[in-house]
């Protein structure tokens, strides 16, 4: 008998907490944290002067910043929010061309994403899981060439801009009325087309990045 009262005591101990009220109607909440983002990329094949080439890709790599989260809550189930961060830096390479393949560049990126967010339960429970669809603008800052692949022949890199849809799932646990721990977890849609020139010949990818991004972090509620 005790130990059937065990689990629902903890439980209850984890979600509500009488003193602490949690998100509701009019709150502005700010997250800061770190953040992950992993690419899950899927290249075509490389296309030199529009004739592709058998067993190539385009790569890109992972990278950590500082991730800004801005929620206003609608009403005390539903908010709009805008995810921000630092510039994120990703290495981008080739594979398939013998003794071209390797780092290429590295690329500079913003992904601001604005998402309409739901919160099921109430405002009483201190932890606040939610779950969040919006559209993402990703802009392509800058593309850094190796002193390598310059030597090489490689010149003119560029990335095109991406719209994309974009999903969420993350949490909060509120430490005090103004003050919360929080995790989310994010699908990003990114599709991209890459392009270089090597000599006089025109190297280009499209490619779709779609990340898992990942932050964790802290929250304060105004």
């Amino acid at each position: 008998m005790r130990k059937s009262l065990i689990i629902p005591s903890l439980l209850a101990l984890g979600v509500a907490a009488p003193a602490v009220h949690a998100h509701e109607a009019g709150d502005i909440i700010v997250r800061a944290g770190s953040i992950w983002v992993v690419p899950d990329e899927d290249s075509q094949r490389l296309k030199i002067n529009d004739g592709s080439v058998s067993g190539t890709k385009a790569t890109v790599g992972s990278d950590t910043q500082l991730g800004l989260n801005f929620a206003y809550m609608l009403t005390d189930h539903f908010a709009v929010e805008l995810l921000a961060a630092t510039p994120f830096t990703h290495t981008v390479g080739v594979r398939g061309l013998g003794a071209l393949d390797g780092k290429l560049a590295d690329v500079k990126q913003l992904p601001p994403t604005l998402s309409l967010v739901y919160y099921p339960l109430k405002s009483s429970y201190a932890f606040q899981p939610y779950v969040g669809f919006g559209v993402n603008y990703t802009m392509f800052l800058g593309n850094n060439l190796t002193g390598e692949r310059h030597a090489q022949g490689f010149s003119n890199m560029h990335m095109s801009n991406s719209w994309g849809w974009a999903a969420q799932f993350g949490a909060d646990y509120m430490l005090t009325d103004s003050i919360m721990v929080n995790a989310q977890v994010r699908y990003i849609d990114i599709s991209t087309q890459a392009r270089v020139h090597l000599g006089a010949n025109e190297v280009k990818a499209d490619v779709n990045i779609d990340p898992w991004v990942y932050m964790v972090g802290l929250g304060y509620k105004f």
